[in-house]
């Protein structure tokens, strides 16, 4: 019956029978100087041909956190590689509208529990980077709040020289990578107000949200920008600088960022304030929604752990094999937490393996499964990887360009297979998790490599439909991603598919 219903909702949105929009030979791509076989990737997408569709209601904005930034509460902090809650509401309605139990395992920044909750679900969330739980417990601290004690506590905070109460013990302890990050009077400024906030400060929740605003500020406030792989530094900063220095235009200053931050959260929770004076409109406002069940660690051994059959719908994203080091974008914001050198090295090799510095997790799997009594599921899941045609042609073609010296990084190859590898235990214990008609929901992008485009759509959905679960739609958006700049120099200009997978258990 939920089946039924759910292809209805979707014919009515007219996205059931939408014609498949993919070109016959999208995996053609140019190669250097070498003819790569594509046999095995010709079968697969042949095989799913007809449920590759482009679905017009989807766009890169409400894929992306874009769409988050005018959400109330989901703009405080940038966490740029969610997707938007809209998308959320969009999935949950069109696929399953009746609320029951979800789950993200890779739950970021929490866009997908928070407007789950909102709609009333049940929510379960994994994140193995603190930098997400701390966002989410923050915000999730805020439901509850009466803005005008908030509204109070920041009047007081304007007449406060917070480079007076600054302390050792409140600096932060930087790594190599931050060292430096911030103006020296600025980081004075910051650390004064931490220690402010835990000195001063008596209410546990507004503490916890007066210091989740300067976590929110960081990047506003330093040298650095946010830039995929890394983080850029401005020339400013003294950094040594590549062909051509970066400047990021204005750096703000700590109060000056607090202050739109602080504002930014008062509008939120109800103050209204105007842009004259922000405290005009007394408030008081609760934010409805479950609390988010959260688990910090990793979902490969936290999802073998939790209940068969517990779960009506997995929305999420994992990162993408695309060698993006969240340990390195999110490092300023590591440190502020309180991560050392070690522990971000650390979080680096948890993570699910998308960069060139992960090493590989089977034996760390083959152990964990036998420690839970689960040897079987181990062999299956680690043989499933094995037989999967198209991933192991792919695989091979990168093992020769590694041999030839064609790829940029020599571990590009181990990362693929990594990250492949790990996704077939995820996607076996979500197909564990789910209840019969339950439904998965993922977000993720194909990639290319020295011009080889590995399709991450098809190969997951292969692994997939190898765990019982039958790709219903995998639905592509009408503009795709380019290759680098650096590819297309060599390879010339073609899009990768930008896809949410719908998978459902039968």
């Amino acid at each position: 019956m939920q089946k039924r219903r759910t292809r209805q909702s979707l014919e009515a949105a007219g996205l059931w029978a939408i014609e498949p929009t993919i070109p016959a030979r999208s995996l053609a791509v140019v190669r250097p100087d070498v003819s790569s076989p594509t046999t095995a990737r010709d079968a697969l997408l042949s095989h799913y041909r007809q449920r590759i569709v482009h679905n017009p209601a989807l766009d890169r904005s409400l894929v992306s956190f874009q769409a988050n930034k005018t959400v109330p509460f989901s703009g405080w902090f940038k966490y740029r590689e969610g997707f938007s809650e809209s998308l959320v509401s969009y999935l949950l309605q069109q696929l399953h509208p009746q609320p029951g139990t979800l789950l993200d395992p890779f739950a970021g920044g929490g866009s997908a529990l928070f407007a789950a909750s909102a709609l009333g679900w049940e929510v379960k969330g994994i994140e193995v980077l603190p930098v997400g739980i701390y966002a989410m417990r923050a915000r999730q601290s805020a439901r509850n709040i009466a803005s005008q004690s908030l509204i109070a506590l920041i009047r007081e905070l304007e007449a406060v020289d917070f480079a007076t109460y600054a302390k050792s013990e409140y600096a932060l302890h930087h790594i190599a990578i931050t060292r430096g990050a911030f103006p020296a009077e600025e980081e004075q400024q910051l650390t004064g107000y931490l220690a402010y906030c835990d000195e001063q400060i008596r209410d546990d929740i507004l503490r916890t949200l007066l210091r989740y605003a300067a976590f929110c500020i960081l990047e506003d406030m330093s040298y650095t920008r946010k830039d995929g792989q890394y983080l850029r530094w401005d020339a400013r900063s003294g950094r040594s600088q590549g062909k051509k220095p970066f400047n990021k235009g204005r750096i703000l200053p700590f109060r000056e960022a607090l202050n739109a931050k602080l504002r930014q959260m008062a509008n939120d929770i109800g103050a209204a304030p105007t842009q004259q004076s922000l405290f005009n409109v007394p408030s008081t406002t609760t934010h409805e929604g479950a609390d988010l069940e959260l688990y910090e660690g990793s979902c490969l051994t936290i999802l073998p752990e939790m209940g068969a059959n517990s779960v009506d719908f997995v929305l999420t994203s994992p990162p993408y094999a695309n060698r993006y080091d969240y340990t390195r974008t999110y490092a300023l914001e590591l440190v502020f937490l309180g991560c050392d050198d070690q522990r971000v090295k650390q979080l680096r090799q948890e993570m699910l393996s998308c960069t060139v510095e992960n090493k590989e997790k089977r034996d760390q799997l083959r152990q964990f499964y036998a420690r839970i009594g689960r040897e079987q599921d181990f062999e299956r899941i680690d043989a499933t990887f094995q037989r999967q045609d198209a991933l192991q042609e792919v695989l091979g073609i990168l093992d020769g360009y590694k041999e030839r010296g064609i790829l940029n990084n020599a571990n590009i190859a181990r990362l693929v297979r990594n990250y492949f590898y790990e996704m077939c235990f995820v996607i076996y214990e979500l197909g564990r998790v789910l209840r019969p008609g339950g439904i998965v929901a993922m977000v993720n992008d194909n990639v290319r490599y020295a011009g080889e485009e590995v399709p991450v759509d098809l190969i997951l959905s292969d692994i997939a439909e190898t765990f019982s679960l039958t790709t219903r739609v995998i639905w592509t958006l009408g503009r795709g991603k380019g290759n680098s700049s650096q590819q297309m120099g060599t390879h010339g200009r073609e899009e990768l598919r930008k896809c949410v997978y719908v998978w459902e258990k039968q």
